[in-house]
């Protein structure tokens, strides 16, 4: 029981409270460029949780048996990023051949997910904050559907920004800014409910 709080105390933190996107600012280059359409920021969501799981299913073992084992962990970094692309390679293969539509949609961003920060930062962080296999793989899981869920709100934020009337000083890139300040800043109450419901 108190392993299943745990869990869905990491899990629900990773997506309300510690979100990597609006609350760490890590991802920010797709959560900025393909947030302007729905399918293509569902799609790109998707993608990035399905890399975050196999890359923390990947680096923790590697990590803990392997690097820390041999006394190895001035490699990690160098480890952890050829993982990741070589799980974005084959993410791109698998799309290119499936779902061609999405694979255009998402253009240049795709292999973007290999210099992700987003993806980096939960495989170091998950083994900096000592969490065991499961709890990675939770915690990861929990991050991607928190990216995903900035990525939907913000891509609704977005078209109701591009229909208003804002200043000519805010056009473009300035008022998307704003918008994401105040998407991220609303996320700031979520953290007390976590508390009180999981006691974290």
């Amino acid at each position: 029981m108190e392993l299943g709080l745990k869990l869905a105390s990491i899990f629900f933190t990773m997506i309300l409270v510690d979100n990597y996107v609006l609350a760490k600012f890590l991802g920010i280059c797709p959560f900025l460029g393909v947030s302007k359409k729905l399918d293509s920021a569902v799609g790109m969501s998707l993608a990035v949780t399905f890399v975050m799981v196999m890359a923390t299913a990947a680096t923790w073992p590697i990590q803990i048996y392997i690097l820390d084992r041999f006394e190895m962990g001035y490699l990690q970094t160098i480890v952890f990023i050829l993982i990741i692309a070589i799980l974005v390679q084959l993410l791109e293969n698998v799309l290119k051949k499936y779902i061609p539509t999405l694979y255009k949609s998402l253009g240049v961003y795709l292999p973007l997910i290999t210099t992700n920060c987003t993806i980096l930062g939960v495989t170091i962080l998950n083994l900096d904050n000592g969490y065991n296999f499961i709890e990675s793989i939770v915690c990861a899981a929990g991050a991607g559907i928190g990216f995903l869920v900035a990525m939907v709100l913000f891509s609704g934020v977005r078209r109701r920004v591009e229909e208003a009337n804002v200043p000519k000083s805010f056009e473009g890139l300035p008022i998307t800014l704003v918008a994401a300040a105040m998407t991220s800043l609303s996320f700031m109450g979520f953290g007390g409910i976590v508390e009180a419901i999981f006691g974290a």
